[in-house]
């Protein structure tokens, strides 16, 4: 039986080989930056970025002053955070003049709370 610390690590291994293989083939230039997602236990990030000039264009988290009175009111509230902190992030990107993104799940499996956040993206008007 694997140690609780081993099997820590090789999931982080894990979604870090998986990061890497997914950065090989995206990359985010000024006319469509990549849309980055970090997810922790509780909370859950986005940031675009230019990947040709190093910069940041905007970012996003469920810890946002923004949406701090945001009550979700369904059984999974984390998630319902998550695709609010993806519309609050579409409309930041679309105020600084940002529609077309390519999306970086970071390693992280398509569901859940990264899904949700790209859908609450796309729903607040990003094309990717």
């Amino acid at each position: 039986m694997a140690k609780m610390g081993n099997l820590r690590k090789s999931r982080l291994v894990q979604r870090a080989k998986r990061h890497r293989r997914i950065r090989k083939k995206i990359q985010g230039t000024a006319e469509r930056p990549r849309l980055v997602v970090y997810r922790s236990l509780r909370n859950i990030e986005g940031q675009v970025v230019d990947d040709d000039s190093f910069r940041t264009v905007v970012g996003v988290s469920t810890l946002a002053q923004e949406l701090r009175g945001f009550k979700p009111e369904s059984r999974n509230p984390r998630v319902e955070v998550a695709r609010e902190a993806g519309k609050l992030l579409a409309k930041k990107a679309r105020e600084a003049g940002v529609e077309r993104v390519v999306f970086d799940r970071g390693g992280y499996k398509y569901h859940g709370r990264v899904r949700a956040f790209a859908e609450g993206a796309r729903e607040g008007g990003l094309n990717f």
